[in-house]
C-alpha cells in the first residue's frame, strides 16, 4: 500500500508513542518515534517527514512547555513548511496560543480524540505538500519568468506614475486594486508589486475570479473537505491557504458572484475562513492584490458590488494606461516579445524592418499589450527572413474596412468579440450576454484572440 505520509512522533512516554503508532498505521501513515527533542532533531536531519507530532513537556514534573516550544522553534528553523502539531497533558489556553504563535499548525490535548487527530493530520499533510509544490513552482517560475512573462517595460511618461506607486507601495502589505483595460498588463503590475515586497520569496497565487463558475468559486477560494459534495473525493487546499505568507492575486475581481462577496470580505477583514463542508476555522496570512477592467464604483452604484468590499480591496489603486496612451513603449515591448518567441520557436530573427515598426506604432491596439504579444508571436511563426516585415504582422486584417467574406471563421469571431467588448465598455458580463455565450467562454476567446 502506498504511504499516505511519514509522521515523526516525539514524546517521552513509551505507551503514548506506541498508541499513536498503532493509530496511524491503519491510515497508511509511516511513523518514526523519538523520546527526546534531541532524538527528534536528529531524525529530522536524516530524512524528510510530512508532519511532526510533538509533546510540549519532556522533563518529569515539568508543565511549562518550554522544551516543546524550543523544539518547535528548532523545527521551524529547519523547515518552515513542515506541519507541526503540539500536544500536552497539561494544556492551557495560554500555552496553546503561544505554541500557535510560534508556528504550530494545531494543538492537541491528551487524551486525544482519535477521529479529530487523524483528520487534523490528513489536512496538515495535504496543506504542507501543497505549500511545498507552490514553493517549487514559484522557484521554477522565477527562473523562467524572463522568458515566459513580459518584463516591466515602461519608459513612457504615462507609465511613470505606475512605477512610482509600485516603488512606494510594493514593500508594504497594503491591498492594491489594479484597474485597466483587458490586456493592458495588470498581471505584470501585480507581479512587480509582489517582487518588490518582503513576500517575494513566498508563493504568488493567481485566481481568475471571472473564469470560474459560481458553483465552484467557494471551493477554489477556500478549499473543501472530502465528502463536502458529490465529486469531493479528497480534501483540497484553496487558493487562500496556498498563498499563506505570500500574495494572492484576484484577477477580474469585479466578476465575483454577489453571493460570495460577503465571504470574501470576511477573509479580508479577519484572515479566517472555513473549507467547504468543514466548520473548522483556518487562518491565512496573504497579501491581496486584485485587478479589474470594470468600473467598480459604477458596479457599487448599480448594487452589483459591495461598497465595503471595494473599500477593503483598494487601499491603494493603480490605473494602468492602455497601450495606445503609451506608444513610446511599443518598440521596446515588441523587441522583448520578439526575443521571447524567437527563442521559443528557435528562429534567428533579431529585429523588425522599419515598415513593421511603423505598422506597430500606427495600430490602435484594442487588445493592448496582450494583443501586441500575440501579434509578434504570429509574426515570428510567419516570417521567412531574418527580420519581421509589416506583412508578417498582418495588423490590417479584420478591421472595419475588410469585408467579412474575406475573413476566416476565426477572424470573424475575433472581430465580433472585439466589437462586443467595445460596445459595452469592456464589461464582460454584458458582452457575453450580447454574444449569447457564458462569461468563462468569452474569457477564453479574449485570451485566444489576444484581446
Amino acid at each position: 500500500m502506498r504511504s499516505a505520509g511519514r509522521v515523526l512522533i516525539a514524546d517521552d512516554q513509551r505507551d503514548v508513542l506506541e498508541a499513536l503508532r498503532l493509530l496511524l498505521k491503519p491510515e497508511g501513515l509511516e511513523t518514526e518515534t523519538a523520546s527526546s527533542p534531541a532524538m527528534a532533531l536528529a531524525a529530522l536531519e536524516k530524512r524528510d517527514f510530512d508532519a511532526v507530532l510533538i509533546d510540549l513537556n519532556y522533563a518529569r514534573d515539568t508543565t511549562s512547555g518550554a522544551e516543546g516550544l524550543d523544539l518547535l522553534a528548532r523545527i521551524r528553523d529547519l523547515d518552515a513548511h513542515l506541519p507541526v502539531l503540539v500536544m500536552t497533558a497539561w494544556g492551557t489556553v495560554d500555552l496553546a496560543v503561544e505554541a500557535m504563535r510560534r508556528g504550530a499548525r494545531d494543538f492537541v490535548q491528551k487524551p486525544w480524540d482519535n477521529a479529530r487527530l487523524l483528520a487534523t493530520l490528513r489536512t496538515q499533510i495535504a496543506l504542507g505538500r501543497a505549500l511545498r509544490r507552490g514553493e517549487r513552482l514559484e522557484a521554477e517560475n522565477r527562473l523562467l519568468r524572463h522568458e515566459s512573462e513580459p518584463a516591466m517595460v515602461a519608459a513612457s511618461p504615462a507609465m511613470r506614475p505606475v512605477l512610482d506607486v509600485i516603488a512606494r507601495v510594493g514593500p508594504s502589505d497594503a491591498n492594491v486594486l489594479i484597474t485597466g483595460e483587458n490586456g493592458s498588463g495588470k498581471a505584470v503590475v501585480a507581479r512587480a508589486l509582489h517582487a518588490a515586497s518582503g513576500r517575494a520569496a513566498r508563493p504568488f497565487v493567481t485566481l481568475n475570479a471571472g473564469g470560474i463558475s459560481e458553483g465552484v468559486f467557494e471551493s477554489e477560494m477556500f478549499g473543501h473537505v472530502r465528502g463536502a459534495f458529490t465529486d469531493a473525493r479528497a480534501d483540497r487546499v484553496g487558493r487562500f491557504e496556498l498563498a499563506h505568507g505570500g500574495t494572492l492575486f484576484l484577477d477580474e475581481i469585479g466578476n465575483v458572484p454577489a453571493s460570495q462577496q460577503g465571504k470574501l470580505l470576511r477573509v479580508l477583514e479577519t484572515g479566517e475562513f472555513e473549507r467547504v463542508g468543514s466548520s473548522r476555522t483556518i487562518r491565512a496570512d496573504a497579501r491581496i492584490l486584485s485587478a479589474t477592467n470594470a468600473d467598480l464604483r459604477a458596479e457599487v452604484a448599480a448594487g452589483r458590488f459591495r461598497q465595503d468590499l471595494l473599500f477593503r480591496l483598494n487601499t491603494i489603486e493603480i490605473a494602468v494606461p492602455p497601450l495606445r496612451e503609451r506608444r513610446e513603449d511599443i518598440p521596446a515591448l515588441a523587441q522583448h516579445f520578439l526575443g521571447t518567441h524567437a527563442r521559443r520557436y528557435r528562429k534567428a530573427i533579431p529585429g523588425f524592418e522599419p515598415g513593421a515598426l511603423d505598422a506597430l506604432l500606427a495600430h490602435s491596439w484594442p487588445g493592448n499589450v496582450r494583443e501586441l504579444d500575440h501579434a509578434v508571436e504570429r509574426a515570428v511563426l510567419m516570417a521567412t527572413g531574418d527580420r519581421i516585415r509589416a506583412a508578417d504582422l498582418a495588423l490590417k486584417r479584420g478591421t472595419d474596412g475588410t469585408r467579412l467574406e474575406d475573413l476566416s471563421l476565426e477572424e470573424v469571431e475575433a472581430l465580433l468579440v472585439r466589437k462586443a467588448m467595445e460596445r459595452y465598455g469592456g464589461n464582460v458580463s454584458h458582452a457575453s450576454r450580447a454574444l449569447g455565450i457564458s462569461r468563462s467562454a468569452l474569457y477564453r476567446r479574449l485570451e485566444k484572440h489576444g484581446q
